[in-house]
C-alpha cells in the first residue's frame, strides 16, 4: 500500500466457518474510524532563476571591452562591458565647457542686475542659456554612462553573444545573466490541492535525490489553457542549479470521518454507493453501504454505516451470503 499510513489499520486473520458452505478462511479488518486522512502526491516542475535578463547597450557603438565570460559571478553595479566612449566623452567635455561659461555669465548678470546695469530681459536670457547648457551637460553625462553595460543584480553569466570589436545598434543582446542567489520552482497544481496549501509555508522538494525545502511564494492569477490547475511558485533559499527538474512532495491532511479499507473488499452498489460486508456482534454477515471519499493505489478511504470495531471481510464478496451466521 503506497503512501498510506498502515499503522492506522489493524488487520486480523481469523479462520471462520460459514453455515451451508465448506470450511474456509477469511481475512477480516477491524474498523478503526479516523477524523482525517492524508494525501501524499508528487508533482514535477522545473527550477528557474528568480531573475534572468538579456543585457544590451542603450546606444549604438563599437564594443571596446567585455570583462566577463560564461560562468563568471558578478555583483550588482559591476561594469560587464564597454563601448568606445571617445565621442561621448568629447561631447560631454564640450557640454561642460558651455555649462561652466553660462554659469559664469549668469552669476555676472545677477550681480549687474542688482546694480541696475542690465535689463530684466538680459537676465532672463542668461538664465535660459544656463538652463539649456545645464540640461545638455546632464544629457551627455548620461550618454557617457550608457557606454558601460552594468549588472542590475548579483548574477552569474549565462551566455555571451558578441566579442570585442563588434559594431552594434542599441538593443542588441550582449550577455545573458541569471540570479546567483535564489531559484524558484514552477509547479502546475490542481486547484483541489491548492485550497489546502498556505502562502509562506515550507514544502519539501526532491532535487536529484536530495530533499530541499522551499517557501510557497505565490500563485499565477490565471489557469493555463482553461485547465483546473494553477501555476504555483516556490522560492528556495538554497542556491540550486537552474534548469534542473524537481518534484514537489506534497502531503495534505483532509478532515473527514472515515476509515481505510482495501478496494478488494468493496463491490459497486446503487446511486454511487459501494457495498462492504462486515461481521456484527451476533456473528452475522451484514451488507453495509459506504461512500468512497478518496482512493489511492489498492486502498480507499470510506464512510458509511460501518462503525468502530466492525470486522470487514476483505474479499470474496461473490461467495458471501448476507444474514448468514458464522462460527468463530
Amino acid at each position: 500500500m503506497k503512501n498510506l499510513s498502515i499503522v492506522r489499520l489493524k488487520i486480523f486473520f481469523i479462520f471462520i466457518t460459514i453455515s451451508s458452505l465448506n470450511a474456509t478462511s477469511m481475512e477480516v479488518l477491524e474498523v478503526r474510524m479516523l477524523d482525517s486522512y492524508s494525501i501524499t502526491k508528487e508533482f514535477p516542475g522545473k527550477l528557474l532563476p528568480v531573475q534572468q535578463s538579456k543585457l544590451s547597450f542603450q546606444i549604438s557603438g563599437k564594443v571596446n571591452d567585455i570583462y566577463v565570460d560564461v560562468g563568471d559571478v558578478v555583483k550588482k553595479g559591476d561594469i560587464l562591458a564597454k563601448l568606445d566612449d571617445r565621442e561621448a566623452l568629447a561631447r560631454l567635455n564640450q557640454a561642460k565647457a558651455s555649462y561652466d561659461l553660462s554659469k559664469q555669465v549668469l552669476d555676472r548678470f545677477v550681480d549687474l542686475r542688482q546694480k541696475g546695469h542690465i535689463s530684466i530681459q538680459d537676465l532672463d536670457r542668461a538664465k535660459s542659456d544656463f538652463t539649456i547648457s545645464k540640461s545638455q551637460f546632464e544629457f551627455y553625462k548620461v550618454k557617457l554612462e550608457q557606454t558601460n553595460l552594468i549588472s542590475p543584480f548579483d548574477a552569474v553569466i549565462q551566455s555571451r553573444f558578441l566579442d570585442i570589436g563588434s559594431v552594434i545598434n542599441s538593443g542588441v543582446s550582449i550577455l545573458e545573466i541569471i540570479d546567483s542567489k535564489y531559484v524558484e520552482a514552477h509547479i502546475s497544481l490542481p486547484v483541489i490541492f491548492l485550497n489546502d496549501m498556505q502562502i509562506g509555508k515550507l514544502y519539501n522538494f526532491d532535487v536529484n535525490g536530495e530533499i530541499f525545502q522551499a517557501s510557497f511564494s505565490r500563485i499565477a492569477p490565471m489557469s493555463p489553457g482553461g485547465s483546473n490547475s494553477r501555476l504555483a511558485i516556490f522560492k528556495f533559499s538554497d542556491l540550486l542549479n537552474p534548469g534542473s527538474i524537481t518534484n514537489l512532495k506534497l502531503k495534505v491532511i483532509k478532515k473527514s470521518r472515515g476509515t481505510w479499507v482495501p478496494l478488494k473488499s468493496l463491490s459497486q452498489s446503487d446511486e454511487g454507493l459501494w457495498a462492504i460486508y462486515t461481521i456484527d456482534e451476533q456473528k452475522e454477515i451484514v451488507r453495509d453501504l459506504v461512500e468512497i471519499i478518496y482512493f489511492e493505489d489498492e486502498y480507499a478511504y470510506v464512510n458509511g454505516t460501518i462503525n468502530n470495531g466492525d470486522l470487514v471481510i476483505l474479499g470474496g464478496a461473490s461467495k458471501i451470503i448476507a444474514g448468514k451466521k458464522i462460527n468463530l
